[in-house]
């Protein structure tokens, strides 16, 4: 009998894609029942109108999280996939069985309107994982999940991800067992780890630098999940319709850190993606040489200050007798 989180297996051209690009998208993985469920409160923690733009007061919103429910049963088709990538549901950290409702939401500016800006010349390239230092090895954010909760079209602010870049990280990382900060700054450069003044400067260069074919945007419909390598280079676009985009980006963990010299050859996929991007079957030898470490970020101290004001919102929903149950918990660093 197959594990919980097993039922599904990604199919041989999945797989193939997923070595060669480092990305495979999931279909029908939840309803747009479930979807708008999840979403009841959406607008009134935003302190937005859907039908009045002039309210759309910020481009894009990280919203912190309030409830959260279970991969296994809300979207089993997906955490099948995600442990299969993983090596097996052995493999995944129970905690990365929980998504969470923080949505993501980009509406697109006024000036913004109608502009085609094109990938190489966006700014907010990055590889996620801003809470921790990292290594080749890295266990904290072993994929990259993108759950759709809106419908998603070309031009409608999706997420857009540069897979060839994947080769790039993953040399730098090689290159630096001694670990880098999550802007990719190796530890002699910056022993503490702090927020650089260069910000994306590192990833933004490398956007730059590739040519169109090098890029896809992340379009699709509500139950859609993309499932990406834990070293993808991407960023938000510009939602130059104006369309609402809302997605979220889960973190996976992997309870050992990932591990590119197996005596017994059972490598996972993403494990295989990584020693593919540096053109390596096995990496005899090599280990991280310096301390894991937490790293907690601005964005938290941003995301408790949205929250509270969410709360308050929420609670003037509540007594105005919609009878919505108002939930607090900490805001996650993951």
């Amino acid at each position: 009998m197959a594990q919980e989180g097993e039922q599904f297996k990604l199919s041989a051209d999945e797989e193939k894609h997923f070595l060669e690009h480092g990305w495979i998208k999931l279909s029908n993985c939840f309803t747009r029942e479930q979807a708008a469920e999840i979403q009841s409160t959406l607008w009134t923690r935003l302190g937005m109108d859907p039908e009045d733009m002039s309210t759309w007061h910020t481009e894009r919103t990280n919203m912190p999280w309030h409830n959260t429910f279970p991969v296994p049963t809300f979207a089993p088709k997906a955490w099948s996939s995600i442990c299969h990538l993983l090596g097996g549901s052995s493999r995944a950290d129970p905690a990365a069985s929980t998504w969470k409702d923080g949505f993501i939401v980009n509406l697109g500016t006024p000036s913004g309107y109608n502009k085609v800006v094109k990938p190489q010349e966006l700014t907010g390239w990055h590889v996620d994982g801003d809470f921790f230092v990292h290594y080749l090895d890295s266990p904290e954010q072993a994929l990259l999940v993108i759950p759709l909760w809106s419908d998603i079209v070309p031009g409608g602010g999706g997420t857009v991800i540069c897979p060839r870049a994947i080769d790039v990280v993953a040399r730098h990382l090689y290159e630096h067992p001694e670990g880098v900060s999550p802007r990719m700054s190796p530890r002699a450069e910056n022993p503490g780890f702090v927020q650089e003044a260069h910000g994306l400067k590192w990833f933004n260069e490398i956007a730059a630098s590739m040519p169109d074919d090098a890029f896809v945007e992340a379009t699709g419909v509500v139950g859609d999940v993309y499932l990406l390598h834990p070293l993808m280079l991407h960023s938000a676009s510009n939602n130059r319709l104006r369309k609402v985009r809302v997605i979220t980006n889960p973190p996976v963990r992997v309870k050992e850190p990932f591990c590119f010299d197996r005596e017994d050859g059972d490598y996972s996929l993403v494990e295989r993606k990584t020693m593919r991007a540096l053109g390596r079957e096995r990496l005899e030898g090599w280990k991280i040489r310096g301390e894991r470490q937490g790293i907690v970020p601005e964005r938290v101290r941003i995301q408790q200050e949205l929250k509270r004001k969410e709360e308050e919102r929420l609670r003037g929903l509540k007594e105005a007798g919609d009878g919505v149950q108002v939930q607090t918990a900490e805001v996650a660093v993951a």
